[in-house]
């Protein structure tokens, strides 16, 4: 090797050793800074000690429950009696009962939005006809600029892409993702012969949208005095029952549609939303808040989304509620893993799932033996089947069924369930998705 050869290889391990140097300290950095942010959050509780939540190493002495032998008996509360144990039995007694079981979510989980949020302004960045494999597509690439006059410190701005058949002579549906903008191919690792999930819905005459969570709200504590929720907070700490990042991205998707409908190639009456595991959580909340969402794609969302927290299986209240994932909810989650248990929940996810009807939703998981029993596809199943009562109240169709079914089997009705043989992802079901959408969709 000559010297240059040498410096350069020399100037690529310095370059390299750096960046993990730097990439370690920011995450020491973010880690730290969520640890203090959840320790003020415990003491505005009155909190001093929480109860610590399993692994989701199945082979550690902590282990979360993976055997349906091991899963005590529980009593959920039923979406369809009031707080004051009468029961919901008209359409007109169930939007009371939706307002109540809103204000639980809102008080005790997800958070509530503020009374006064600044407005968005959409910019199209940039907009060019191109080609998708065999599919062309107008991309459009658009920033979603919060107004930060009442506290210029903190910028947000929103990054969307959507994507449409040029063309295509009449307003399209869109199904939105939470997710991320990589470059086209990046980290294709599926088999040449096999459309992506944007090629499927070009395929099909429809469009896709990519909305960024991150750009919303930051994915971790210490940006809570940052991104959306720290503007509106300007840079303080949030009290109990504000907000948490899941809100916070589900009222990102609700900005991305005020965008859709001014804008002629979007059919706004046809837009889903599709997310995997805490972006299926967020996926979830923003169906069950926004009522302009058409139908949902909910992928491995388990605990915090479809999942029955009641039941004691896979991830539990408690890894919720740690300093890793509370800032997904409001800070009185918290109490959960502290002074209650989660049999003291008034809600959990099938009354989210409820809040969805009557709108279709597709609830996914992957296989056990290749995803992992944490999110716990049982779980996600019952979710959706136990929110079935309130789907026939409003003259829909619920899975009619509370067997779980076997591996790739699709549970079908207003409400649909698929577990497919793949891992932490959605991909194998998104013809299925795609075909369930179609009864809807198709004109």
């Amino acid at each position: 090797m000559n010297k240059s050869g040498f410096f350069l290889l020399l100037g690529v391990f310095v370059s390299s050793f750096v960046s993990a140097q730097f990439s370690q300290q920011y995450r020491d950095s973010i880690n730290r800074l969520s640890y203090e942010d959840h320790k003020l959050m415990m003491e505005k509780l009155g909190i001093s000690e929480l109860r610590p939540g399993p692994s989701g190493n199945p082979e550690a002495p902590n282990a979360a429950i993976s055997d349906e032998a091991k899963v005590q008996p529980y009593f959920l509360p039923n979406p369809l009696v009031f707080n004051n144990g009468t029961k919901v039995i008209t359409r007109e007694q169930w939007e009371k009962r939706r307002a109540e079981i809103f204000e639980l979510f809102d008080r005790e989980i997800y958070g509530r939005l503020p009374e006064s949020i600044p407005g968005v302004k959409w910019e199209i960045v940039s907009e060019n006809d191109t080609m998708d494999g065999d599919f062309p597509v107008k991309i459009k690439q658009l920033k979603g600029v919060v107004d930060n006059s009442s506290y210029p410190e903190i910028d947000v701005e929103i990054d969307l892409t959507l994507g449409i058949p040029p063309e295509s002579g009449e307003a399209v549906p869109v199904i939105m993702e939470f997710g991320f903008n990589w470059p086209a191919g990046f980290g294709r690792i599926q088999n040449d012969d096999e459309l992506t999930w944007k090629q499927q819905l070009l395929q099909k005459g429809w469009g896709y949208a990519v909305l960024v969570p991150v750009s919303v709200q930051a994915d971790n504590g210490a940006g809570l005095r940052q991104g959306i929720i720290g503007l509106v907070n300007k840079g303080k700490p949030r009290n109990v029952d504000d907000w948490g990042a899941l809100r916070a991205w589900a009222w990102g998707a609700s900005r991305a549609i005020d965008y859709f409908e001014t804008d002629k190639e979007v059919d706004e009456t046809r837009v889903g939303i599709e997310g995997l595991s805490r972006y299926g959580k967020a996926a979830l909340v923003a169906m069950a808040y926004e009522p302009r969402i058409a139908i949902g794609f909910i992928g491995s969302s388990g605990a915090g989304g479809a999942k029955i927290l009641h039941r004691v299986f896979g991830e539990q209240v408690e890894n919720l509620a740690s300093s890793a994932e509370y800032h997904w909810f409001a800070g009185n989650s918290i109490k959960y893993a502290g002074p209650l248990t989660q049999e003291d929940l008034p809600v959990d996810a099938h009354h989210l799932v409820a809040l969805c009807a009557p709108r279709p939703v597709f609830i996914s998981s992957g296989s056990a033996a290749v995803e992992g029993q944490w999110v716990d596809a049982k779980g996600m199943f019952l979710g959706g089947a136990m929110a079935g009562p309130v789907y026939e109240l409003l003259g829909k169709r619920s899975m009619r069924t509370m067997l779980f079914p076997p591996q790739e089997t699709l549970v079908d009705g207003d409400v649909a369930f698929r577990q497919h043989e793949g891992g932490h992802t959605n991909k194998p079901n998104w013809p299925w998705f795609i075909e369930f959408a179609e009864r809807y969709f198709e004109k």
